[in-house]
């Protein structure tokens, strides 16, 4: 087994409830000896439903077994609201170099693949984070509208854009408790109704849970041909989300801009 003792995983995250599609990476990773870190970016503008979120992420970590010390919402009280991080992007990610450490094994965040803006904002702070640290990044799929109209999506399926993918293997028990630990959620249950099921067809199509690196050149270009779901269910243009990108590389230290 692969060890990274005395190394850190970061997630890179959006929203309270992102991690709950990483489950068998954080299992994985815990058994690997890695410590892990999780931040979110977002704030909320209802501060009650923000700390009811922030008290369900914690339950399910903890069910991990990570502790809150280990969760930081460095989007806490900022203005950095859910559905518009893609505005606050530089700032967000002056704080996420104040939040990580030096000795970073890998970043995780969401796949960069048009379902949620903020989610692409992640996948593209944590590329250019990652870079900094010498690390790798690992992109997780939530959800994605390619090829379908309107507001449907696929769940935790990777693009064939985003390269090769990788398994985790789970046992029948394994995949029990990962699909009981989504009741960590209440709050979310309108959400859940739809992802979850979506989750289950990709897993009886695919055989499994899968996830791809990300390559920075992929931030580069659109997630995908057509219409994007974010486009469509949230009228985020990709327009925003590309110059919010592309604003990261002014420094000139984003790593898909230097191809």
């Amino acid at each position: 087994m692969v060890s990274c003792r005395d190394m850190t995983v970061v997630y890179i995250l959006a929203h309270f409830d992102d991690e709950y599609c990483a489950w068998p990476l954080i299992r994985q990773a815990a058994a690997q000896g890695c410590e892990q870190l999780f931040i979110h970016l977002v704030d909320y503008r209802n501060p009650q439903m923000a700390t009811r979120r922030r008290r369900e992420t914690q339950a399910f970590l903890a069910g991990v077994g990570i502790a809150a010390t280990k969760q930081i919402h460095i989007g806490a009280e900022t203005g950095w609201w859910d559905g518009e991080l893609w505005r606050y992007a530089a700032m967000a990610y002056e704080a996420l170099k104040g939040a990580v450490p030096g000795s970073v094994e890998r970043v995780v965040v969401p796949a960069w693949e048009g379902g949620h803006p903020d989610h692409d904002i992640c996948a593209a702070l944590g590329v250019k984070l990652a870079a900094e640290h010498g690390a790798a990044v690992d992109q997780v799929g939530l959800y994605q509208g390619k090829g379908l109209p309107w507001i449907f999506y696929r769940a935790c399926s990777p693009l064939s854009e985003n390269g090769p993918t990788r398994e985790v293997r789970l046992s029948a028990g394994e995949w029990m408790s990962w699909l009981a630990a989504v009741s960590a959620f209440p709050s979310q249950l309108k959400a859940w109704s739809g992802l979850a099921p979506a989750m289950f067809m990709t897993f009886c199509r695919q055989g499994g849970f899968r996830y791809q690196s990300l390559d920075p050149a992929r931030i580069s270009e659109r997630p995908h041909e057509g219409g994007l779901l974010y486009e469509r269910m949230f009228k985020t243009p990709y327009a925003d989300v590309r110059s919010a990108v592309d604003g990261l590389a002014a420094d000139g230290t984003a790593p898909w801009a230097a191809r």
